[in-house]
């Protein structure tokens, strides 16, 4: 199979780029990779020196392609399916590049700040960083609400690599930071999202490593009933 894709079922990143693969049912194989076991990660580490997942491996054009905004438009180029990520018009592309950016740099960023100051030792943590990034979710959020007031997906009323961001972050902040009761239009929006069979199947398969996270008891009940 051409397509390798090196990932971990639980890390939202990767999430992102499953749900671009399920959307357009492209065929690939899932490579786990453990960073607790040297010959697991050693593969990742030889293709990219960096070592961050996701990374797609397509052999038929031998190319290795990281981060999940290229790797999702590397996809929609190379390998398209039923569901384009990228509007074909250039202005509805560079909305669903802006929300894309939008959702990774002011909502997963800070999701993943409160995540690892969770499982940090004591005596190195960032209670100011914590706060930093609480209050830029808070004011993310308020952008959501405010947007998704009168459209059904973030870059419009097409499903696109911005939904793609979305999902998993809004996922993860639920046991978080929830958002349910006080911002409606960003609760109906990730329902949306949720109902979604291709982030259905992400979920389904991430399931088995959720005991992983460190806020697993606050994951609503709805997405844990199938374990």
């Amino acid at each position: 199979m051409p397509l390798t894709l090196y990932l971990h079922p639980l890390a939202s990143y990767c999430h992102k780029v499953l749900i671009a693969l399920y959307e357009n049912r492209t065929a690939f194989e899932g490579r786990i990779v453990d960073f607790a076991d040297e010959a697991s990660s050693a593969e990742l580490f030889a293709l990219w020196p960096v070592g961050k997942i996701p990374l797609l491996s397509d052999t038929d054009r031998d190319r290795t392609v990281p981060e999940t905004s290229i790797i999702i438009e590397y996809l929609d180029r190379h390998h398209p399916g039923p569901t384009p990520l990228i509007p074909a018009d250039p202005e509805e592309a560079l909305e669903a590049r802006l929300w894309d950016r939008f959702y990774d740099l002011y909502v997963s960023t800070p999701m993943q700040k409160i995540v690892t100051e969770k499982i940090r030792p004591d005596d190195s943590r960032d209670p100011h960083g914590v706060a930093e990034a609480r209050a830029m979710l808070e004011m993310a959020y308020g952008m959501i609400e405010q947007r998704m007031a009168d459209r059904r997906w973030a870059a419009g009323e097409a499903f696109t690599m911005a939904d793609c961001a979305a999902a998993p972050a809004l996922f993860y902040l639920q046991a978080i930071q929830p958002y349910s009761d006080s911002h409606p239009n960003v609760a109906a929006y990730f329902d949306r999202l949720a109902e979604r069979p291709s982030f259905m199947r992400t979920l389904a398969e991430a399931q088995p490593y959720f005991h992983l996270f460190p806020y697993r008891e606050a994951i609503p009940a709805r997405f844990l009933e199938a374990q």
